[in-house]
């Protein structure tokens, strides 16, 4: 891609600037070697996370229909421990739901320390949906992008690594998948005439996703641009891109576990002395 797919402080970002098709020079055969060494270091990472208890991380993944979001988390999410991981989707909000603040059911959804958490959509449809649809006044979504911000940056200051993946497919791939999906009698409960509908948006929602990766892209909960037309690299980018951001907290992680380890220990021998002792006695 000529633009870095890395987008980690606010800055005016172009979608057309992003070729959805790109593989980084890597074929599919190199990839699908690639992958499961990816996975197995994960879920290495994954046990380290857990066992510390110190952090928790969430992994938000956004795009258009037919994006991929839910395949990146069966591909990704493989070789994680399901005790240790859980996904959360967001759907069109329930009267309740909208009976509170736009970042109440997002809230409660956020992982807990030593888990890993999937947001299949996430607070983001607030500001894409609800923008491109009008569900909200502008004035009302335009104040959102920075309690986005203020929401993320509070995760962060309790632990949380927060990874966020725009998931890039081109307009026509998108179609691709559509008609695939009505052609395969196994896939074709996955369509529904909105999907097309929906697509008459396109433009709107490319602004939308613009304007969202330009003003909620920070240090502490950076975008990355994914180019998703090729699903096998869109798995490897993504599993490749957490598990860069997993092991910059290993050392710790390890450090952590190993003085714990020797508290326990030193423990269980003064409870072996006691238990002699009484034993003698």
């Amino acid at each position: 891609m000529g633009a870095d797919t890395t987008v980690a402080s606010p800055r005016h970002v172009r979608l057309a600037d992003y070729d959805p098709g790109d593989t980084g020079g890597l074929t599919k055969q190199e990839v699908e070697k690639r992958l499961p060494v990816l996975q197995q270091r994960l879920s290495d990472l994954q046990e380290l996370l857990y066992a510390a208890g110190r952090q928790s991380v969430l992994i938000v993944l956004q795009g258009v229909d037919t994006a991929g979001k839910d395949g990146t988390i069966r591909h990704v999410a493989t070789s994680l421990n399901p005790a240790g991981c859980r996904v959360a989707n967001f759907k069109q909000p329930t009267a309740e739901e909208l009976s509170h603040d736009f970042l109440w059911r997002v809230h409660i959804q956020a992982p807990a320390r030593g888990m890993i958490g999937f947001f299949n959509r996430s607070h983001y449809e607030d500001v894409l949906v609800a923008r491109v649809h009008k569900l909200v006044p502008p004035e009302e979504w335009k104040h959102r992008y920075r309690e986005i911000n203020d929401f993320e940056r509070m995760l962060a200051r309790n632990d949380t690594l927060v990874l966020k993946f725009f998931l890039h497919i081109s307009k026509e791939e998108q179609r691709q998948r559509l008609l695939a999906r009505e052609a395969n009698p196994d896939k074709a409960w996955k369509i529904a005439a909105a999907d097309w509908l929906e697509r008459a948006y396109w433009d709107a929602y490319q602004t939308a996703y613009e304007e969202a990766l330009s003003r909620c892209a920070v240090a502490w909960a950076p975008w990355y641009i994914v180019a998703a037309d090729r699903k096998w690299y869109r798995n490897y980018v993504v599993a490749r891109t957490i598990v860069e951001r997993l092991a910059a907290h290993e050392v710790k992680w390890k450090a952590e576990l190993i003085q714990r380890g020797k508290r326990e220990l030193a423990a269980l021998r003064e409870a072996h002395v006691r238990d002699e002792a009484g034993s003698a006695g």
